[in-house]
């Protein structure tokens, strides 16, 4: 696992310097520079296999071809036999090499027979081609910036941004999908002239031109007519696959336990594969915050399979955590999960380089609400529509909503509000934390952008895939944006802001690809949250685990926000401060405060949304990332 970084068209080697020291946490064992006139690769290096002769940038034999990569392959070892076979020498035992062997033979669609988590950047010296690809799913992160034939990439913003030609002007559109959903769709960013490289898709550049080409989407055959016992051996085979694939390593490893069904699938299976017992990493939050808590059922796994378990209580001593990790996250990102994700991240740390994570079973076998929703949308559409529209709707709009875990009457109002709507417009109600009415009253100047924004993405990937049905659809949607921008863009970053190399089984392509040949009828049975998963690792599991409600990885922000916290956010949200940034309206701001302190409203994800706005500013904008 690794930073890199590199620019072409600039002669200046003195860039590259500084864009790895902004690096440095992804890989503090190792560095490594190579320069060809204008051209610049440069890496930090997290040693995980093959410690002593994986050094990068790495080229094969003759020099022409050249690399620097972030990632794990975990079929390399089968990709080189079959370069051994067609004659191919190698100098380490690295999955970084069998790339660049691949690329000689198979050219740009070397990524197709890539099994794993990369983002790489590969120099052609004969045919004069920079070329960067990343993997399917987006688990590794990439982004880039081209100018008057000048192109730079990094695998964080912070990095380019040190990068004189990279300019620091902020979009409005962008900042407008973040209030929104509460982080940034690809290919966006927070900066206009920077874009992410989407997952499944590669990028070459060349004489001064880039060329973008998608090389993996998600597809939807028709469903084959087998037993249910078919796709429960199945799944049951590919995840033991790929959670065996993902423990292959030269340095220690361990496991995120919640206590949920998917993070203790992940242990389960590592128990069978491993004869070691399996290192496990838990936060908790105390008695001031039980229902947030899950170390009691983390301990019930731990316990099941014997483990090497470890356990932090956290405090919300978050005035002094938040500034690190908005500084670690590169742009306005809101998932409260990134603090108990930095937290666990840190423990696991002190004791393994590696951990794997349950992350992606709720996209991958429909473990949200809003599948139950969809599914409970049809009855809801029959009712007739003035009791839908001028009696239910204003009913629900008085239930007074929760700050524990459970916020069942926000949920009811989110359903109500969607539940009427067409297919593709419901799911985009229902993820979005800021409508239009709303916006209208925050932004100073109106919403930015045209009447498509902010949901043109979300709406055009609804229309643009092959799944028969709405349930596979939002399949569809969350694993393009909502997996990859949110929680694998911000697993990343958490993790290796504490220098650990995360992996994740459920988001293995090959287990992706076939979930999208389950019937949906067996991965929603009726309106119970994934019930073919559950079924398939009953066996394995403790059946406390398989019949506890689903609960996020989720922090009481709302709870420290009216307590520990006020006075903080309070300072941050200020009419000084929202006046100096010129972009919101503070008398909303201030009305949000009062109706969230008043207990009538949650708008705790809008309040982390702007208190990590006015952070993030502070460090990119107004003080250049330092």
């Amino acid at each position: 696992m690794c930073g890199i970084c590199g620019y072409i068209g600039y002669v200046d080697r003195k860039p590259l310097g500084e864009m790895l020291k902004a690096l440095e946490h992804r890989g503090p064992d190792d560095e490594g520079t190579f320069f060809d006139g204008d051209v610049a690769l440069g890496m930090r290096r997290l040693s995980i296999i093959d410690l002593e002769r994986g050094h990068q940038p790495l080229s094969n034999e003759d020099g022409s071809v050249w690399i620097v990569y972030n990632g794990e392959v975990y079929n390399y070892r089968e990709l080189r036999r079959e370069l051994e076979g067609r004659g191919h020498r190698f100098s380490t035992s690295s999955d970084t090499e069998v790339i660049v062997h691949l690329y000689e033979d198979f050219g740009e669609d070397c990524v197709r027979m890539l099994r794993g988590m990369f983002a790489f950047a590969l120099w052609d010296g004969k045919n004069k081609k920079l070329f960067l690809a990343r993997d399917r799913i987006g688990i590794k992160p990439l982004f880039y910036y081209h100018r008057n034939g000048r192109f730079v990439f990094a695998s964080e913003i912070k990095s380019l941004l040190r990068h004189p030609e990279v300019s620091k002007d902020l979009s409005l559109p962008s900042l407008y999908y973040f209030l929104t959903f509460l982080y940034i769709p690809a290919p966006h960013t927070i900066f206009k002239g920077i874009k992410k490289l989407p997952p499944g898709h590669i990028l070459s550049w060349a004489e001064g031109r880039s060329t973008l080409r998608q090389y993996w989407d998600l597809h939807f055959p028709e469903p084959d007519a087998q037993p249910e016992e078919y796709y429960r051996e199945r799944i049951y085979e590919l995840l033991k696959e790929s959670v065996r694939m993902r423990m292959i390593s030269d340095v220690p490893l361990g496991a995120f336990l919640s206590g949920g069904v998917d993070s203790s699938t992940v242990v389960g299976l590592m128990s069978e594969v491993s004869s070691e017992p399996v290192r496990t990493f838990s936060i908790g939050y105390g008695e001031k915050a039980e229902s947030y808590d899950e170390l009691e059922y983390a301990r019930i796994v731990a316990r099941h399979f014997g483990t090497e378990h470890h356990e932090y209580i956290v405090e919300p001593d978050v005035v002094e955590l938040l500034p690190k990790i908005v500084w670690h996250l590169d742009e306005p990102f809101a998932d409260s999960s990134a603090i108990p994700t930095f937290l666990v991240s840190e423990v696991a740390r002190k004791h393994v380089k590696v951990c794997l994570s349950g992350v992606g079973g709720d996209e991958v076998f429909g473990g949200y609400p809003r599948y139950i929703g969809e599914r409970l949308a049809g009855y809801y559409e029959k009712l007739p529509y003035l009791l839908r529209k001028h009696i239910l709707a204003k009913i629900v709009e008085l239930l007074p909503e929760s700050t524990e875990s459970r916020n069942i009457p926000g949920w009811i109002k989110r359903f109500v509000r969607g539940g009427a709507l067409k297919p593709d417009d419901r799911y985009i109600s229902w993820i979005s934390f800021l409508d239009r009415k709303h916006a209208t009253r925050l932004f100073r100047d109106g919403p930015p952008g045209d009447d498509s924004l902010p949901f043109d993405i979300h709406r055009r990937l609804y229309r643009d895939n092959d799944a028969g049905n709405s349930l596979d659809r939002i399949f569809y949607l969350d694993v393009k944006t909502y997996l990859s921008d949110d929680l694998l863009a911000m697993g990343d970053r958490m993790s290796m802001a504490n220098s650990l190399e995360l992996r994740v089984p459920f988001c293995d392509h090959e287990v992706i690809e076939f979930s999208a040949t389950i019937p949906y009828a067996l991965k929603l049975e009726g309106f119970k949250l994934k019930s073919l998963l559950k079924k398939t690792v009953q066996p394995l599991l403790p059946e406390p685990i398989i019949k506890r409600k689903k609960q996020g990885f989720m922090v009481p922000l709302a709870k420290w926000f009216q307590n520990e916290l006020r006075g903080y956010v309070v300072d941050l949200l200020s009419w000084e401060r929202v006046e100096k940034r010129g972009y919101f309206r503070y008398e909303y701001i201030r009305w949000v405060l009062d109706q969230h302190y008043r207990n009538r409203r949650n708008f705790t994800d809008l309040i982390f949304a702007l208190v990590s706005l006015e952070l993030w500013h502070q460090m990119y904008i107004d003080g250049g990332d330092k």
